[in-house]
């Protein structure tokens, strides 16, 4: 009797341990299933349909692979980051330690980002951003965890520096607002047009969002500059490009820009946009089988065509699968998979193009000519342009 007890519970202790074995594989497998994506964007506010736009990019990419990478299902967390930087460390620490995110992605406003690039850091996640230009990104806040499928703020100005001085312009004068991405824009636009031996005759700024442009207008006629650089965006942009034809200077000193300028805001330009040259990472036009496949699809998608907001998001997704497929899905092996996506050649709407040793994108800046609502190609302003990632050490 005491004999067939033991070796009852002999049999039963067998079973179980063969049960646990089998189950622990099991987890594992399961685990490696599955990547889970917190989409840190803004959803309202000003950058709302930015946010929008690039979100649509990024699924629109995981859809047509099945909605999976690399044999991964592919599942979200989302938080509205509200263009807001004194929130952004507490909502990126949300998706990180409550959500349990793989990768973070976001955003759009690079006061934001800068904190969730240091969220990322101290969690070692993996992390991507798809707009923001912040040039420390790249730069002193460089890191083996965070790659950018957008530009840095140096790289369309540096672009737009070298094409104006090419088309002989002698003497510029700058404006901008008085913040970060202005100054880091105006700061490559000046180096590019110096460099070509052309001569900057005045820095202008005013604050953010201050529109009250007259005051500048009026010392840009004095000054007779053979050019005008300025970094806009959004409602300003549209308002100094109509102020600055009303006070007659559209038809007597070229204005240049990023293409942030013209970006969106040609429709309420009302026609003073018209053939504005501005220089950018995307356009309309490019004559490439990726870029209309994308807009083909993002169309029937979305019912609309895509901007470059949406390419970045796009392409955050590309850069994502082409580190997932390093490791099979396992996002868990995050070194071999950040290996994999540093070195990754990205087939992009806008054109493939590389990452540099910092991860950003090595990238053509084209030269683009306002057609209507259209920012036509007419041209490349730099080939192949490497953000000098300054403070990097990595």
């Amino acid at each position: 009797m005491h004999q067939t007890q033991r070796t009852r519970r002999t049999v039963m202790r067998t079973i179980a341990a063969l049960t646990l074995g089998a189950l622990v594989p099991l987890s594992a497998a399961q685990a490696a299933d599955k990547v889970k994506v917190g989409l840190m964007l803004p959803a309202t506010g000003t950058f709302a349909a930015l946010g929008t736009a690039i979100t649509n990019g990024f699924k629109l990419y995981v859809d047509e692979q099945g909605g999976k990478l690399a044999g991964a299902t592919v599942e979200y967390a989302t938080v509205d980051d509200e263009s807001d930087p004194s929130k952004a460390t507490e909502n990126a620490n949300r998706l990180v330690t409550r959500d349990r995110v793989d990768v973070l992605v976001g955003t759009v406003h690079s006061g934001v980002a800068l904190a969730m690039a240091r969220v990322a850091k101290s969690r070692d996640t993996t992390f991507i951003v798809p707009n923001a230009g912040a040039d420390d990104l790249t730069g002193s806040l460089c890191s083996q965890n965070l790659f950018r499928s957008s530009f840095s703020n140096w790289q369309p100005a540096y672009a737009m520096g070298k094409a104006a001085a090419e088309r002989g312009h002698k003497t510029v004068v700058t404006l901008t607002w008085n913040y970060a991405a202005g100054q880091e824009a105006v700061k490559g636009f000046n180096q590019a047009f110096t460099e070509a031996g052309g001569k900057v005759l005045k820095d202008m700024a005013l604050p953010f969002p201050n529109v009250e442009f007259q005051p500048f207008l009026t010392e840009i006629a004095a000054l007779k500059p053979d050019a005008v650089y300025v970094f806009f965006a959004g409602g300003g942009a549209a308002k100094f490009v109509r102020d600055y034809a009303a006070a007659g200077l559209k038809d007597s000193v070229p204005l240049y820009s990023s293409g942030f300028l013209t970006d969106g805001t040609l429709k309420a330009m009302g026609g003073a946009g018209e053939g504005l040259i501005t220089a950018l990472h995307y356009a309309d036009g490019l004559d490439n089988p990726k870029d209309k496949a994308f807009r083909s699809a993002y169309a029937a998608k979305y019912g609309m065509q895509p901007d470059v907001y949406a390419v970045q998001g796009y392409d955050a997704a590309q850069i994502l699968h082409a580190g997932l497929k390093a490791v099979n899905g396992d996002v868990k092996k995050k070194a071999e998979m950040r290996k994999a996506m540093a070195a990754a050649r990205i087939d992009s709407p806008r054109g493939a193009f590389t990452l540099s040793p910092a991860h950003n994108p090595v990238q053509d800046m084209y030269l683009r000519k306002a057609e209507g609502e259209e920012n036509k190609v007419i041209g490349v302003a730099a080939k192949a342009l490497a953000d000098p990632a300054a403070g990097c050490a990595m």
